[in-house]
Protein backbone atom coordinates (compact mmCIF):
# COMPACT_ATOMS: atom_id res chain seq x y z
CA UNK A 1 0.00 0.00 0.00
CA UNK A 2 1.22 3.37 -0.91
CA UNK A 3 1.64 5.49 2.62
CA UNK A 4 0.48 9.26 2.22
CA UNK A 5 3.28 10.51 4.15
CA UNK A 6 6.33 12.45 3.33
CA UNK A 7 9.34 13.34 6.25
CA UNK A 8 11.49 16.46 7.13
CA UNK A 9 14.83 16.66 4.84
CA UNK A 10 17.65 15.41 5.99
CA UNK A 11 19.69 17.93 8.59
CA UNK A 12 23.07 19.47 7.11
CA UNK A 13 25.75 20.74 9.14
CA UNK A 14 24.78 24.16 10.96
CA UNK A 15 28.32 25.59 11.22
CA UNK A 16 31.51 25.92 9.60
CA UNK A 17 34.86 24.23 10.98
CA UNK A 18 36.10 26.10 14.24
CA UNK A 19 32.84 27.74 14.52
CA UNK A 20 31.63 25.73 17.28
CA UNK A 21 34.08 23.97 19.91
CA UNK A 22 33.59 21.91 21.91
CA UNK A 23 35.17 18.80 24.66
CA UNK A 24 34.24 15.94 26.41
CA UNK A 25 35.28 15.54 29.75
CA UNK A 26 34.54 11.81 31.75
CA UNK A 27 34.98 8.71 29.70
CA UNK A 28 33.20 6.39 31.86
CA UNK A 29 30.01 5.52 29.46
CA UNK A 30 30.92 4.99 25.93
CA UNK A 31 27.65 6.66 25.07
CA UNK A 32 30.18 9.92 24.99
CA UNK A 33 31.27 8.26 21.57
CA UNK A 34 27.87 8.29 19.96
CA UNK A 35 27.09 12.42 21.35
CA UNK A 36 30.53 13.36 20.03
CA UNK A 37 29.85 11.59 16.63
CA UNK A 38 26.76 13.91 16.88
CA UNK A 39 28.12 16.53 17.25
CA UNK A 40 30.43 16.20 14.74
CA UNK A 41 28.42 15.35 12.16
CA UNK A 42 26.32 18.96 12.91
CA UNK A 43 29.49 20.51 12.26
CA UNK A 44 30.74 21.20 15.49
CA UNK A 45 34.84 20.88 16.43
CA UNK A 46 36.06 18.72 18.97
CA UNK A 47 39.36 20.26 20.47
CA UNK A 48 40.07 18.08 24.05
CA UNK A 49 39.32 15.45 26.02
CA UNK A 50 40.04 14.46 29.83
CA UNK A 51 39.18 11.81 32.25
CA UNK A 52 41.38 10.69 34.90
CA UNK A 53 42.03 7.48 33.32
CA UNK A 54 44.73 7.59 30.79
CA UNK A 55 42.98 4.00 29.19
CA UNK A 56 39.79 5.58 28.30
CA UNK A 57 41.13 8.90 26.66
CA UNK A 58 43.58 7.25 24.63
CA UNK A 59 40.77 4.71 23.08
CA UNK A 60 38.74 8.40 22.66
CA UNK A 61 41.76 9.59 20.66
CA UNK A 62 42.00 6.58 18.50
CA UNK A 63 38.27 7.62 17.25
CA UNK A 64 38.85 11.29 17.42
CA UNK A 65 42.17 11.58 16.39
CA UNK A 66 41.34 15.50 15.73
CA UNK A 67 41.15 16.24 19.79
CA UNK A 68 43.86 16.88 21.84
CA UNK A 69 44.12 15.13 25.58
CA UNK A 70 44.53 17.48 28.58
CA UNK A 71 46.18 17.52 31.36
CA UNK A 72 43.07 18.16 33.76
CA UNK A 73 39.48 18.86 34.14
CA UNK A 74 40.47 22.56 34.83
CA UNK A 75 42.32 22.53 31.53
CA UNK A 76 39.03 22.05 29.86
CA UNK A 77 36.92 24.38 32.02
CA UNK A 78 39.81 27.24 31.38
CA UNK A 79 40.20 27.02 27.60
CA UNK A 80 38.00 30.27 26.28
CA UNK A 81 37.27 28.37 22.93
CA UNK A 82 35.24 25.32 24.09
CA UNK A 83 31.78 26.59 24.00
CA UNK A 84 30.17 23.30 25.11
CA UNK A 85 31.60 20.21 27.33
CA UNK A 86 29.91 16.43 26.52
CA UNK A 87 30.05 13.97 29.67
CA UNK A 88 29.61 10.77 30.44
CA UNK A 89 31.12 9.85 34.04
CA UNK A 90 29.86 7.87 36.41
CA UNK A 91 26.61 9.01 36.86
CA UNK A 92 26.39 10.24 40.29
CA UNK A 93 29.14 12.47 38.94
CA UNK A 94 26.81 13.85 35.78
CA UNK A 95 25.41 16.35 37.62
CA UNK A 96 27.73 18.17 39.93
CA UNK A 97 30.24 18.25 36.81
CA UNK A 98 27.59 19.54 34.92
CA UNK A 99 27.11 22.50 37.42
CA UNK A 100 31.28 23.24 37.77
CA UNK A 101 31.06 23.75 34.04
CA UNK A 102 28.18 26.41 33.62
CA UNK A 103 29.76 28.32 36.85
CA UNK A 104 32.50 28.22 33.97
CA UNK A 105 30.67 29.68 32.06
CA UNK A 106 29.98 26.95 29.66
CA UNK A 107 26.59 24.94 28.00
CA UNK A 108 26.68 20.97 28.93
CA UNK A 109 25.73 18.14 27.19
CA UNK A 110 25.29 15.12 29.65
CA UNK A 111 24.95 11.50 29.31
CA UNK A 112 21.57 10.28 30.96
CA UNK A 113 20.70 9.89 33.18
CA UNK A 114 22.17 13.31 33.93
CA UNK A 115 21.02 13.73 37.75
CA UNK A 116 20.04 10.73 40.30
CA UNK A 117 19.26 12.98 43.33
CA UNK A 118 16.91 15.53 44.25
CA UNK A 119 19.82 17.45 45.25
CA UNK A 120 21.56 17.49 42.21
CA UNK A 121 18.72 17.93 40.42
CA UNK A 122 17.82 21.44 42.62
CA UNK A 123 21.63 22.52 41.99
CA UNK A 124 21.51 22.22 38.55
CA UNK A 125 17.97 24.04 38.06
CA UNK A 126 19.66 26.75 40.34
CA UNK A 127 22.96 27.08 38.47
CA UNK A 128 20.88 27.23 34.95
CA UNK A 129 18.38 29.63 36.18
CA UNK A 130 20.99 32.45 37.47
CA UNK A 131 23.47 31.90 34.20
CA UNK A 132 21.20 31.18 31.32
CA UNK A 133 23.46 28.48 30.88
CA UNK A 134 22.23 25.03 29.34
CA UNK A 135 22.52 21.98 31.11
CA UNK A 136 21.06 19.36 28.19
CA UNK A 137 20.87 16.00 28.38
CA UNK A 138 21.18 12.78 25.64
CA UNK A 139 18.36 10.61 25.99
CA UNK A 140 19.60 8.90 23.11
CA UNK A 141 16.60 6.38 22.69
CA UNK A 142 14.53 9.13 20.91
CA UNK A 143 17.22 12.08 19.96
CA UNK A 144 20.04 9.08 18.29
CA UNK A 145 17.34 7.07 16.96
CA UNK A 146 15.35 7.56 13.45
CA UNK A 147 12.68 5.59 14.60
CA UNK A 148 11.78 7.73 17.18
CA UNK A 149 12.74 10.58 15.17
CA UNK A 150 10.23 9.50 12.23
CA UNK A 151 7.64 8.47 14.84
CA UNK A 152 7.65 12.12 16.03
CA UNK A 153 7.30 13.21 12.60
CA UNK A 154 4.04 11.27 12.44
CA UNK A 155 2.29 12.28 15.26
CA UNK A 156 3.08 15.96 14.08
CA UNK A 157 0.98 15.03 10.76
CA UNK A 158 -2.02 13.55 12.78
CA UNK A 159 -1.25 10.22 11.64
CA UNK A 160 -2.51 8.64 15.05
CA UNK A 161 -4.71 11.86 16.17
CA UNK A 162 -4.16 12.68 19.74
CA UNK A 163 -1.50 10.24 21.64
CA UNK A 164 -3.36 8.86 25.08
CA UNK A 165 -0.61 6.65 26.21
CA UNK A 166 3.17 5.64 25.61
CA UNK A 167 4.30 2.33 26.96
CA UNK A 168 7.73 1.94 26.56
CA UNK A 169 10.32 -1.43 27.31
CA UNK A 170 13.99 -1.37 27.62
CA UNK A 171 15.51 -4.40 27.82
CA UNK A 172 19.42 -4.28 28.51
CA UNK A 173 22.46 -6.87 28.30
CA UNK A 174 24.77 -7.31 31.39
CA UNK A 175 26.98 -9.06 29.78
CA UNK A 176 30.79 -9.13 31.37
CA UNK A 177 33.95 -6.90 32.02
CA UNK A 178 31.56 -4.52 33.93
CA UNK A 179 32.91 -2.15 36.16
CA UNK A 180 31.94 -1.67 39.91
CA UNK A 181 30.40 1.26 40.03
CA UNK A 182 27.69 -0.54 37.60
CA UNK A 183 26.60 -2.17 40.55
CA UNK A 184 26.42 0.15 43.20
CA UNK A 185 22.89 1.82 42.99
CA UNK A 186 24.17 4.75 44.88
CA UNK A 187 26.35 5.41 41.88
CA UNK A 188 24.27 4.40 38.74
CA UNK A 189 21.22 5.48 40.11
CA UNK A 190 19.08 2.46 40.26
CA UNK A 191 17.64 0.78 37.07
CA UNK A 192 14.47 3.52 37.01
CA UNK A 193 16.71 6.57 36.92
CA UNK A 194 19.23 4.75 34.65
CA UNK A 195 17.63 3.54 31.72
CA UNK A 196 14.35 4.51 32.63
CA UNK A 197 15.10 8.08 32.31
CA UNK A 198 15.26 7.62 28.73
CA UNK A 199 11.60 6.16 28.60
CA UNK A 200 10.12 9.14 30.80
CA UNK A 201 11.58 11.69 28.52
CA UNK A 202 9.29 9.77 26.02
CA UNK A 203 6.16 10.19 27.20
CA UNK A 204 6.36 13.88 27.96
CA UNK A 205 7.84 14.23 24.22
CA UNK A 206 5.02 12.00 22.65
CA UNK A 207 2.18 13.23 24.82
CA UNK A 208 3.27 17.48 24.76
CA UNK A 209 3.05 16.70 28.82
CA UNK A 210 4.95 18.77 30.49
CA UNK A 211 4.70 16.87 34.21
CA UNK A 212 3.38 13.81 35.81
CA UNK A 213 2.86 12.12 38.84
CA UNK A 214 4.14 8.30 39.28
CA UNK A 215 1.16 6.38 40.08
CA UNK A 216 2.75 3.04 41.05
CA UNK A 217 6.59 1.83 40.92
CA UNK A 218 8.82 -1.52 41.56
CA UNK A 219 12.48 -2.82 41.15
CA UNK A 220 13.46 -6.38 41.56
CA UNK A 221 16.77 -7.91 41.74
CA UNK A 222 15.54 -11.37 40.65
CA UNK A 223 18.70 -13.26 39.34
CA UNK A 224 21.64 -11.54 39.75
CA UNK A 225 22.26 -12.41 43.89
CA UNK A 226 25.65 -12.53 43.19
CA UNK A 227 25.52 -8.78 42.65
CA UNK A 228 23.40 -7.44 44.78
CA UNK A 229 23.12 -3.60 43.99
CA UNK A 230 21.91 -4.38 40.68
CA UNK A 231 18.57 -3.81 40.10
CA UNK A 232 17.78 -6.02 37.06
CA UNK A 233 14.25 -5.46 36.43
CA UNK A 234 12.11 -2.20 37.20
CA UNK A 235 8.58 -0.26 36.24
CA UNK A 236 6.62 2.32 36.47
CA UNK A 237 3.06 3.59 35.52
CA UNK A 238 2.58 7.72 35.52
CA UNK A 239 -0.33 9.63 34.75
CA UNK A 240 0.24 12.88 32.98
CA UNK A 241 -0.58 16.32 33.74
CA UNK A 242 -2.81 16.60 30.12
CA UNK A 243 -4.87 13.21 31.53
CA UNK A 244 -2.62 10.93 29.05
CA UNK A 245 -0.55 7.91 30.78
CA UNK A 246 2.89 6.01 30.32
CA UNK A 247 4.47 3.19 31.35
CA UNK A 248 7.63 1.81 31.24
CA UNK A 249 9.47 -1.44 31.84
CA UNK A 250 13.23 -1.55 31.99
CA UNK A 251 15.37 -4.93 32.79
CA UNK A 252 18.87 -6.58 32.08
CA UNK A 253 17.47 -10.15 30.98
CA UNK A 254 18.41 -9.44 27.24
CA UNK A 255 19.42 -13.28 26.79
CA UNK A 256 23.26 -14.16 25.44
CA UNK A 257 22.10 -15.39 22.00
CA UNK A 258 20.36 -12.00 21.05
CA UNK A 259 22.22 -10.49 18.85
CA UNK A 260 21.99 -7.04 20.06
CA UNK A 261 21.84 -5.43 23.80
CA UNK A 262 18.24 -4.97 23.84
CA UNK A 263 14.78 -5.45 22.00
CA UNK A 264 13.99 -2.07 22.11
CA UNK A 265 10.50 -1.19 21.67
CA UNK A 266 7.68 1.97 21.95
CA UNK A 267 4.25 1.30 21.72
CA UNK A 268 2.41 4.60 20.87
CA UNK A 269 -1.50 4.79 21.67
CA UNK A 270 -3.33 7.53 19.63
CA UNK A 271 -7.35 8.28 19.44
CA UNK A 272 -7.30 7.25 15.74
CA UNK A 273 -4.25 5.11 15.41
CA UNK A 274 -1.26 3.31 16.95
CA UNK A 275 2.72 3.20 16.65
CA UNK A 276 5.13 0.50 17.15
CA UNK A 277 8.71 1.37 17.03
CA UNK A 278 11.08 -1.63 16.94
CA UNK A 279 14.21 0.11 17.37
CA UNK A 280 17.23 -2.39 17.48
CA UNK A 281 15.91 -5.64 16.01
CA UNK A 282 12.79 -6.62 14.29
CA UNK A 283 12.87 -10.27 15.86
CA UNK A 284 13.14 -13.03 13.59
CA UNK A 285 13.01 -11.21 10.29
CA UNK A 286 15.63 -9.57 8.11
CA UNK A 287 14.27 -6.13 8.15
CA UNK A 288 16.84 -4.71 10.09
CA UNK A 289 17.00 -2.05 12.83
CA UNK A 290 15.03 1.04 13.24
CA UNK A 291 11.25 -0.21 12.21
CA UNK A 292 8.52 2.20 12.94
CA UNK A 293 4.79 -0.10 12.29
CA UNK A 294 1.40 2.25 11.57
CA UNK A 295 -2.12 1.33 11.92
CA UNK A 296 -5.01 4.17 11.82
CA UNK A 297 -7.80 5.11 9.48
CA UNK A 298 -6.08 4.84 6.08
CA UNK A 299 -4.33 1.20 6.59
CA UNK A 300 -1.42 -0.30 7.73
CA UNK A 301 1.86 0.79 7.15
CA UNK A 302 5.58 -0.40 7.78
CA UNK A 303 8.38 2.65 7.51
CA UNK A 304 12.16 1.63 7.54
CA UNK A 305 13.45 4.29 9.11
CA UNK A 306 17.41 3.86 8.45
CA UNK A 307 18.60 7.05 6.41
CA UNK A 308 15.16 8.74 6.45
CA UNK A 309 15.25 11.76 9.70
CA UNK A 310 18.95 11.93 10.39
CA UNK A 311 19.89 13.32 13.96
CA UNK A 312 18.50 17.03 14.48
CA UNK A 313 19.05 17.17 17.86
CA UNK A 314 22.53 17.60 17.59
CA UNK A 315 22.59 20.41 14.92
CA UNK A 316 19.58 22.37 17.18
CA UNK A 317 21.79 21.98 20.42
CA UNK A 318 24.68 23.69 18.76
CA UNK A 319 22.26 26.58 17.54
CA UNK A 320 20.81 26.75 21.20
CA UNK A 321 24.29 27.34 22.76
CA UNK A 322 25.10 30.09 20.03
CA UNK A 323 21.29 31.60 19.33
CA UNK A 324 20.80 31.26 23.24
CA UNK A 325 17.28 29.48 22.33
CA UNK A 326 15.68 25.74 23.40
CA UNK A 327 14.67 24.17 20.10
CA UNK A 328 16.54 20.77 20.28
CA UNK A 329 15.22 20.66 23.78
CA UNK A 330 13.66 22.78 26.56
CA UNK A 331 15.80 23.11 29.59
CA UNK A 332 12.23 22.48 31.59
CA UNK A 333 11.81 19.07 29.46
CA UNK A 334 15.19 17.34 30.28
CA UNK A 335 14.84 18.26 34.11
CA UNK A 336 11.36 16.68 33.93
CA UNK A 337 12.20 13.77 32.29
CA UNK A 338 14.82 13.65 35.02
CA UNK A 339 12.51 14.17 38.02
CA UNK A 340 10.19 11.61 36.84
CA UNK A 341 13.01 9.07 37.08
CA UNK A 342 14.04 10.05 40.67
CA UNK A 343 10.50 10.60 41.44
CA UNK A 344 10.26 6.85 40.41
CA UNK A 345 13.19 5.16 41.58
CA UNK A 346 12.33 6.73 44.97
CA UNK A 347 9.14 5.86 45.40
CA UNK A 348 9.47 2.33 43.92
CA UNK A 349 8.51 -0.83 45.86
CA UNK A 350 11.33 -3.62 46.39
CA UNK A 351 10.89 -6.68 45.27
CA UNK A 352 12.05 -9.89 46.89
CA UNK A 353 13.87 -11.59 44.09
Amino acid sequence: MTQPYTFDPLPEPVVGPGEFVFAAVGLDHGHVHGMTEGLLDAGATVSLVYDPDPAKVADFLRRFPQARAAASEEEVLGDPDVRLVASAPVAADRGPLGVRVIEAGKDYFADKPALTTFDQLEAAREATARTGRIFAVYYGERVHSEAAILAGQLIDRGAIGTVLQVASFGPHRVGTGRPDWFFDPDRYGGVLCDIGSHNFEQMLFYTGATDGEIVSATVANYAHPETPGLQDFGDAHVVLDNGMTGYVRVDWFTPDGFPVFGDGRTLILGADGYLELRKNIDLATDNGPGQVLLANGDGQFRFDAQGKTGFPFFGRLIRDCIDRTETAMTQAHAFKAAELSIQAQTAARVLAG
